[in-house]
C-alpha cells in the first residue's frame, strides 16, 4: 500500500497543534490534553483522570491559568466520556484493518474511506475483499462493488468476496454494517457441504443467517449447473440447513413440473440424525411399493441406529433395523435385522399365500489391542429360506440369490500363557437354504495344553537324555448340536433331540537322531469320548421293523493307537559338462527325501470293548440274519473303527533346482526350481485280510512362474478288475503290478485362471510405459464409495466396481496427448477368464473287458467375467460361464454404467438362468441421492421374457 499525503499532513499538523499547545493557551475549545486510547477499559479511563487531578498542582497558578485549567478538564471529562459512550454505542471489539493496491481516498467531511484496486477490509474472523471498497468509520458500514472491465468475466473484475469463518460468499455487490453484523448482498453464491446455493438478493442478519429471495439450489460444480432446485425464498443457517418454502426442479433450464410446498435440506458436518427418503416403484405380484424408508438415529459417537420399513399395496410390509458400533482400540461391529410378511394373490382366492421370513446378521470384532490374551469374534448370516426369494435386492445379487449354504459362528478365546493353556467357545450353525435344514453347535468348547517336556530337567546340566526329548499335550473338547429343519429349532428338546459329549486327547511323542542322519519319530495317541446316551436296537418280528431303545447314563469310549516313523534327506549333486553346456550353469542339486512309518491300534470291534453289539433279524421269509451296530454310531464322535490296524506307510519326495550365473542377485549366483516337488505315497496294512496294499498318489508342484505355482494329484488303483461269476467286474485281490501294468488311474482335476488387460499384453510383446503404471496406481488409490455397512451381503461387488469404474477421472475435460501430440487413445479393459478340469473314472459307463477298464469321464467348467472402459464416464461389465455337463450357460449377468457429472444412471440385467433388469438413475450428491432417484425393476415373479 502506497503512503498517501493527504494522511501525512493530517497527521503532521496535528502533532504541531500539540506541541504548540503546551507552549501557550490556546483560543480552541479543547485547549490540551491526549488523545484517548480507545482500547483501554472505562475503569482505566477514570483511573487516569483521577491521577492527572492528582499531579497538577493549583496552589501556584493565577485567576487566568487556574480558568484555562477548569476549562480544559471539563473540556477533557466531556470528550473521553465521549469516547466511552462511543464505544459502547459503536460495539466493535477489535480493530478494523483495511487496505487497497491503488489508491485510499479519505474523506474528512463524511469521515468514510475509499479503498480502490484489491481492497480488503478484516474484522475479527470476517473478510472482504474486492475492487472497490467504500469504508464509513462512523456507522462502521461497509459497501463492496467491482469495477468495469470488458476483458474480465462478465465485464466486471474484482467482485466482492466475502469470507466468515469457514464460509465464503461470492457476490456482485454487498454492504455490510460492523457495528449490526448485518448485511445485504446480490447476486450471492456460496458453498455449502457438497450443495451450492446462489439468490439475485439476500439479507443477512446479526446471527449469521441468510435470507435468500428467488435462489437455486444445486449440487453441480459446473459454473452453469445441469440441474437446480428454484427457491423462491429461503432461510439459510450455514453448516446447518437451508429451510425453502415453494420450490421447482429445472433441468437444462427447462422447468419440469415437480414442485413441493417445503423443504429442507441438512448441512450439518456433525453427528447427526434425520430421515432416510423412501424408494418408490410397482412389482406385479405385490403392486406398488414404497421401501427402504425410514429414520437414522444418531446415537452417540459410539454406535448408531438405522430403521427402515417397506409397504405394498396389495398388503405385503416389512421392517430392517441396523446399527454400526464402534469403541475404539476395543471393538467395532454391526448389526442387522429384517423381516418380510410376503403376500401374494388376492386373500380368499385359491392363489392366495403368505410367507414371514427374517434375516439375521451380526458381526462384532475385537480390536487386537483391548486384550491380548482374550478375543470375541461373532460373523452371524442367518436368514430363512425363503428371505432371499421374497427380497427386491437380491434379485441382482446371483451370488446372494443362488447361495445354497449360510454358516454363522460366534467365538471367544483366552490364554493362560503361564502354564501353556488356553479355552476356546464358540456357537456354530450352518444353513441349507434349499432344504431349510439346519445344523448348530451349542456351544463347542476346546480346552488345550500346549506341548510340555514331563521329563526334562528345569536346571539342565551336561548332555540332554533320551528321556527328556519325551513331550506330550491335551487336546479336549465339549460340543452340544442338533441336526433339524428351521421350523423345528425352536421346539426341539435339549435331552432327547439334541446331541451331546466330551472327548479327550492326549498324544505323547519323541524325537530322536539315529546314526546322526536318521530321524526316529515315535508317538502314542490316546482318545477318550464321553457320551450322556447310547441307542440299543432289537427287531419287532410283529412289526418287521428296528426299534430303538435310548438309555441315559454316563458311557466311555476310548481308543489308542502308536507309530514310529523314520526319515533322512539324501543330497546328490550334479555339475553339467562345460563343453556343452558351458559355464552358465553351476551345478544342479536333487534332495530326496525318503520316510517310512509304521502304525498300530488293535481291534476295537472285540466283544471285550462292548462297542459293537448284534441283534437277529428274522424277516417275513422266515429268514433269519445277524444285524451287527454300534450303540454309539449316532454320537457327536462317532465310534474307534473295527479291524486290526498293522500297517506301513512309504513316501518318496524329489525336489530339483538348478543354480546359475545371474547379474540380476548381488552374489552372482541365482538358484532355479526345476522341479519343487514330485513326491509318492503308498502304504501296507499287514493286518488286512485282503487289499493290503494302498492306492498309488502321486503329487507334483512346479514354480516355473513368478504369480503361479502348478499342482496336480493323481491316483492310481493297486489292484485291477475281476469278473465275478455273472460276467460283471469287481476289484479283485490281484495287483495290476502283477499283470504287468502300472497301477489303474483314478483321475485328477486342474483349476486355471488368468486376467488380461492391455499392460500385460503391452509387456508380453515387449511394451507398456511408466504412464501406464503411474495411471494403474493412481486409479489403486482412488477412493472407494463403498456400501456404509457390510453386514448386508445383498450387494453385488462387481456391480459396485464397475459403478465406481465409471467416474471420470479425466482433469477438466483436458484430453492427454501422446509425445507426437495427438490425442492418446485409451480404453481400459480386463478379462478374466477361470477353467477346470476334472477327470474320473465312470464306473457308470460301459466295461472294456479287453483292457479290463472303465471310461473315463471329463467335467469341465469355465467362467468369464470382464470390465470394459468404453470412454470417460462408460463402464461396462459383465459375468458368465458354461457348464460343459449341462451345455448350458451358467449364471450370465451385465451392467452398464454412465456418469453423467451430477447424475449417474446405471443398469443391469440378469440374462441366465432366469431374467431381470434393474434400472437406477439418481442424483450423485449425498444430499439428494435420496430424493432425486427413479428406480425400475423386475421381480423373480415377474421375469421379463426376452425375445
Amino acid at each position: 500500500m502506497r503512503s498517501k499525503p493527504f494522511i501525512i499532513l493530517s497527521a503532521v499538523g496535528v502533532m504541531v497543534v500539540a506541541m504548540a499547545s503546551g507552549a501557550m493557551p490556546s483560543p480552541d475549545k479543547r485547549l490540551t490534553g491526549k488523545k484517548a486510547d480507545t482500547t483501554q477499559t472505562d475503569s482505566s479511563r477514570v483511573k487516569g483522570l483521577q491521577a492527572d487531578d492528582a499531579a497538577t498542582d493549583t496552589t501556584d497558578m493565577d485567576s487566568l491559568q487556574l480558568a484555562v485549567y477548569h476549562h480544559n478538564k471539563a473540556v477533557d471529562d466531556s470528550l473521553r466520556l465521549d469516547s466511552i459512550n462511543r464505544k459502547k454505542k459503536n460495539g466493535i471489539d477489535a480493530p478494523v484493518t483495511y487496505q487497497a493496491d491503488d489508491s485510499l481516498v479519505y474523506m474528512a467531511s463524511s469521515n468514510t474511506a475509499h479503498l480502490y484496486g484489491s481492497a480488503e477490509v478484516k474484522y475479527e474472523n470476517m473478510d472482504l475483499k474486492s475492487d472497490k471498497i467504500k469504508l464509513s468509520l462512523d456507522s462502521s458500514l461497509v459497501h463492496a462493488t467491482g469495477s468495469k472491465d470488458t476483458t474480465a468475466k462478465d465485464g466486471i473484475k474484482g467482485k466482492p468476496v466475502f469470507v466468515m469463518g469457514q464460509d465464503t460468499y461470492d457476490t456482485d455487490t454487498m454492504s455490510f454494517n460492523f457495528k449490526t453484523k448485518k448485511g445485504f448482498i446480490k447476486h450471492v453464491y456460496t458453498q455449502q457441504e457438497d450443495g451450492f446455493l446462489t439468490s439475485e438478493q439476500s439479507k443477512r442478519n446479526d446471527n449469521g443467517e441468510i435470507y435468500l429471495a428467488h435462489g437455486r439450489y444445486t449440487t453441480c460444480d459446473a459454473p452453469h449447473p445441469d440441474f437446480y432446485i428454484a427457491l423462491s425464498r429461503a432461510k439459510v443457517r450455514p453448516g446447518k440447513d437451508v429451510v425453502f418454502g415453494p420450490a421447482y426442479l429445472v433441468v437444462a433450464d427447462v422447468p419440469l413440473p415437480f414442485a413441493i410446498p417445503y423443504g429442507f435440506f441438512p448441512f450439518t458436518k456433525s453427528y447427526s440424525s434425520g430421515f432416510i427418503m423412501p424408494t418408490y416403484g410397482d412389482e406385479n405380484s405385490r403392486g406398488f411399493y414404497l421401501r427402504d424408508g425410514g429414520y437414522y438415529f444418531a446415537m452417540s459417537d459410539k454406535w448408531d441406529l438405522k430403521l427402515l420399513g417397506e409397504i405394498y399395496t396389495k398388503g405385503s410390509w416389512g421392517f430392517s433395523a441396523a446399527s454400526n458400533y464402534r469403541k475404539r482400540y476395543k471393538y467395532s461391529g454391526s448389526f442387522l435385522f429384517s423381516y418380510q410378511d410376503t403376500k401374494t394373490g388376492d386373500k380368499g382366492m385359491p392363489d392366495f399365500s403368505e410367507q414371514k421370513s427374517f434375516k439375521l446378521q451380526w458381526s462384532h470384532r475385537q480390536d487386537a489391542k483391548a486384550n491380548p490374551f482374550s478375543s470375541l469374534s461373532a460373523s452371524v448370516n442367518f436368514a430363512s429360506s425363503k428371505y432371499e426369494r421374497n427380497n427386491l435386492t437380491s434379485m441382482y445379487n446371483p451370488q446372494s440369490l443362488t447361495q445354497s449354504t449360510r454358516t454363522s459362528s460366534v467365538s471367544w478365546s483366552t490364554t493362560f500363557s503361564s502354564i501353556g493353556l488356553s479355552l476356546s467357545s464358540s456357537a456354530n450353525l450352518s444353513q441349507n437354504m434349499r432344504d431349510s435344514s439346519i445344523a448348530m453347535t451349542l456351544p463347542d468348547l476346546n480346552i488345550n495344553i500346549s506341548r510340555f517336556y514331563p521329563f526334562r530337567r528345569k536346571h539342565q546340566v551336561g548332555d540332554e537324555k533320551w528321556y527328556e526329548k519325551i513331550s506330550m499335550s491335551y487336546t479336549g473338547q465339549l460340543s452340544n448340536s442338533i441336526n433339524t429343519k428351521e421350523d423345528k429349532l425352536m421346539h426341539s428338546n435339549l435331552i432327547k433331540d439334541w446331541k451331546n459329549g466330551m472327548q479327550h486327547n492326549i498324544p505323547i511323542s519323541g524325537n530322536f537322531t539315529l546314526f546322526n542322519y536318521i530321524n526316529i519319530s515315535p508317538s502314542f495317541n490316546f482318545t477318550d469320548r464321553m457320551y450322556s446316551s447310547k441307542v440299543t436296537r432289537s427287531w419287532d418280528q410283529a412289526r418287521q421293523e428296528e426299534v430303538r431303545d435310548t438309555t441315559y447314563g454316563f458311557h466311555n469310549v476310548y481308543n489308542w493307537n502308536l507309530s514310529l516313523s523314520a526319515n533322512t534327506k539324501l543330497y546328490l549333486f550334479a555339475v553339467p559338462n562345460r563343453k556343452i553346456f558351458g559355464d552358465k550353469i553351476q551345478a544342479i542339486r536333487n534332495v530326496i527325501t525318503p520316510q517310512i512309518s509304521f502304525s498300530y491300534a488293535p481291534d476295537f470291534g472285540a466283544s471285550r470293548y462292548g462297542y459293537y453289539q448284534t441283534y437277529q433279524k428274522t424277516d417275513a421269509d422266515g429268514n433269519v440274519s445277524l444285524v451287527e451296530y454300534s450303540p454309539y454310531s449316532d454320537q457327536l464322535y462317532s465310534v474307534p473303527g473295527k479291524g486290526k490296524t498293522g500297517s506301513i506307510s512309504m513316501d518318496l519326495s524329489n525336489n530339483l533346482e538348478m543354480k546359475i550365473k545371474s547379474d540380476e542377485d548381488s552374489t552372482g549366483f541365482k538358484k532355479i526350481s526345476l522341479i519343487d516337488e514330485l513326491g509318492a505315497s503308498m502304504s501296507y496294512n499287514m493286518a488286512a485280510s485282503y487289499h493290503k496294499w494302498s492306492d498309488l498318489s502321486m503329487r507334483l508342484r512346479l514354480k516355473w512362474w513368478k504369480n503361479y505355482t502348478f499342482n496336480m494329484n493323481a491316483v492310481f488303483a493297486t489292484y485291477a478288475y475281476d469278473l465275478d461269476e455273472n460276467g460283471k467286474p469287481y476289484v479283485g485281490n490281484h495287483t495290476e503290478w502283477g499283470r504287468g501294468r502300472f497301477g489303474r488311474f483314478q483321475g485328477m482335476s486342474q483349476n486355471i485362471s488368468y486376467t488380461l488387460t492391455p499392460e500385460k499384453i503391452a509387456k508380453l510383446f515387449g511394451g507398456g510405459s511408466d504412464e501406464d503404471k503411474d495411471n494403474k496406481n493412481k486409479d489403486n488409490n482412488d477412493d472407494d464409495e463403498g456400501i456404509d455397512t457390510d453386514i448386508n451381503s445383498n450387494v453385488d461387488d462387481e456391480m459396485i466396481k464397475a459403478q465406481n469404474g465409471a467416474k471420470k477421472k479425466s482433469g477438466g475435460g483436458k484430453a492427454s496427448t501422446d509425445d507426437d501430440g495427438y490425442m492418446r487413445f485409451s480404453m481400459p479393459w480386463s478379462i478374466t477368464f477361470g477353467y477346470g478340469i476334472t477327470m474320473r473314472e465312470n464306473t457308470s459307463g460301459k466295461f472294456n473287458y479287453k483292457s479290463m477298464r472303465y471310461p473315463y469321464s471329463f467335467s469341465q467348467t469355465l467362467n468369464m467375467s470382464g470390465n470394459l472402459r468404453i470412454s470417460d464416464g462408460w463402464n461396462i461389465s459383465f459375468s458368465s460361464g458354461y457348464d460343459f455337463d449341462n451345455h448350458k450357460i451358467s449364471m450370465t449377468t451385465a451392467s452398464l454404467q454412465r456418469d453423467l457429472h451430477c447424475f449417474n444412471m446405471s443398469c443391469s440385467v440378469v440374462l441366465a438362468p432366469y431374467t431381470s433388469y434393474n434400472f437406477t438413475f439418481r442424483c450423485n450428491a449425498a444430499t439428494l441421492t435420496d430424493a432425486l432417484k427413479y428406480d425400475k425393476r423386475s421381480g423373480y415373479s415377474n421375469a421379463v421374457q426376452w425375445y
